[in-house]
C-alpha cells in the first residue's frame, strides 16, 4: 500500500515536468499532424503556398475569423467578428453551426478534447517553423 501510494505520488509530481517535456510535445504534434490530416486536410492546407478548397490555416491561432485575403468567406463568418484563440478554435472543431450559424464549412464534431489538443499543438508547431 505504502509502494502504491509512493509511485502514486511520484507520478502526480513529475506530470507536469513530463507535460511540458519536448519529447511529449513531438508526440503530441506528431499524432495532431495525422488527425489534422485524416479531419481537416481534405479542405485546408497548413501552409499558403499549398493549394486547398478552404482557407489556409497557417497562423491562425490570434488571427480575425474570415481575413485571408482572396478567400470568399460566408457572410455569417466575416462579420462573426471572432478572433482564432485556442478556445475558438476547439469550439469551431466541436460544433462549427453551433459557433457561427450561417458558415458554409461543414460540421467538423471533432469532440474529443484530446484529439483537438493534439490538432491545436500541430497547428502551434506549423505555426512556429
Amino acid at each position: 500500500m505504502t509502494l502504491r501510494i509512493s509511485l502514486i505520488t511520484l507520478l502526480l509530481a513529475a506530470a507536469p515536468a513530463l507535460a511540458e517535456s519536448p519529447n511529449v510535445g513531438a508526440i503530441k504534434a506528431e499524432a495532431g499532424q495525422k488527425f489534422f490530416d485524416a479531419e481537416c486536410r481534405r479542405c485546408h492546407a497548413i501552409d499558403s503556398k499549398d493549394k486547398s478548397y478552404g482557407p489556409p490555416l497557417e497562423g491562425i491561432i490570434g488571427r480575425k475569423a474570415g481575413s485571408v485575403e482572396g478567400y470568399p468567406y460566408s457572410a455569417a463568418l466575416k462579420a462573426a467578428g471572432i478572433t482564432w484563440t485556442e478556445g475558438a478554435i476547439r469550439a469551431w472543431m466541436e460544433d462549427n453551426q453551433g459557433l457561427i450559424p450561417g458558415t458554409r464549412m461543414r460540421h467538423v464534431g471533432i469532440t474529443d478534447p484530446v484529439e483537438q489538443e493534439f490538432i491545436l499543438t500541430w497547428l502551434r508547431q506549423s505555426a512556429a517553423h
